[in-house]
């Protein structure tokens, strides 16, 4: 058995401010990566445990370079760096699961930390078919496309209460932390989040035939809305209509897709 396992950094155990995930040469930030991979490795033990025989982690937070390489779980094999063809590159339908390790919820989301979706200072909002969706949808139409079924997915309360109104309520969440404001939170400590998620990940993996891939109507009626008009003039969205101010409109073929404007 694969399992394909989606990084983010967001929705990390100790992770609740910007200073952590911007800017790569912060303290904050360099701390941050270490309890990133923690989490991975208890994931990837997880898996291990739960029957995987070849696990793939994608360092998916900005362009990569987030994991510390020489403290990551040796049973596993990890996907980083820049100019990633596809959303989850590597992922196919040999795959028999994906994990979202360290997500948050979309923009806009009430008591949730480090909400967004996609770039958190252009303020970016997507919709598919007219239901707005964050990151967690996006990852799973991909996988979707494949045929491949999202069981696990980690963050706040309010990333898996996501989570669960978008893949049902088959999938396994862990939630590592409250989300008081948006950067703010009630956490759960480090240690014991790693020790949930790697029962977690164990679970998911003997819920596989309880869950089911994430589709939606093709074609898809995608719609992006920015912040502020300046960042829309900036952002110049490839093959869309700019239908007012911030906001652009464009028709996906495909759910590999679902990112490109």
């Amino acid at each position: 058995m694969r399992v394909y396992v989606c990084t983010d950094l967001e929705g990390i155990s100790g992770v609740t401010h910007w200073d952590q995930t911007r800017e790569m040469t912060t303290a904050a930030y360099q701390h941050a990566r270490h309890l990133l991979t923690k989490e991975v490795n208890a994931c990837v033990q997880g898996c291990l445990d739960g029957g995987a025989k070849e696990v793939v982690v994608l360092d998916g937070h900005g362009g990569g370079f987030n994991f510390v390489p020489d403290e990551l779980h040796p049973g596993a094999t990890y996907v980083t760096g820049p100019n990633r063809p596809t959303m989850l590159p590597g992922l196919d339908a040999s795959f028999a699961a994906v994990i979202l390790l360290g997500y948050h919820a979309m923009a806009n989301t009430p008591q949730a930390v480090l909400a967004h979706t996609q770039s958190s200072k252009a303020g970016c909002r997507y919709w598919y078919n007219g239901r707005e969706s964050g990151e967690i949808a996006q990852s799973a139409i991909v996988a979707g496309h494949f045929g491949v079924t999202v069981v696990l997915v980690t963050g706040d309360e309010a990333t898996c209460a996501e989570a669960r109104a978008f893949l049902g309520e088959g999938i396994v969440t862990v939630a590592v932390k409250k989300g008081i404001s948006i950067t703010c939170c009630e956490m759960v400590p480090p240690q014991r989040a790693w020790e949930l998620i790697r029962k977690g990940a164990a679970e998911a993996l003997a819920r596989i035939p309880r869950c089911k891939p994430y589709t939606i109507d093709l074609p898809i009626k995608a719609r992006l809305s920015y912040l502020t008009a300046e960042i829309a003039d900036t952002a110049g969205c490839r093959l869309s209509r700019r239908v007012d101010a911030t906001t652009y409109e464009r028709v996906i073929e495909s759910p590999l897709d679902v990112v490109r404007f």
